[in-house]
């Protein structure tokens, strides 16, 4: 397996940040009791906004949209599942 991610920072203000980000996964096998096609497996993109209280308190908002490609698609409807998700997150990054 193998997974690419690339993410990157926009700073709207010194404490309003915006980072888009994109995932890629890749199997190169079959796993049916996981509903994962051998190939891209799947693709995600989503967005996030977070406040810097301080640089170590951070809350945050998002959405993610994922996509499931090739096989692992055909899994999915097969098993009466959506090939598409779409997910609001929040929460909140803590350094310590």
């Amino acid at each position: 397996a193998a997974r690419l991610v690339a993410e990157h920072d926009l700073l709207l203000t010194q404490r309003l940040i915006l980072r888009p980000d994109i995932e890629a996964n890749f199997y190169s096998k079959e796993d049916r009791e996981r509903d994962i096609g051998a190939g891209l497996s799947d693709l995600a993109f989503g967005i996030r906004l977070r406040y810097e209280i301080r640089r170590e308190i951070a809350p945050y908002l998002g959405v993610t949209f994922t996509q499931r490609m090739g096989d692992t698609a055909d899994l999915a409807r097969i098993a009466g599942q959506s090939s598409d998700d779409v997910r609001v997150i929040g929460g909140l990054r803590l350094w310590f």
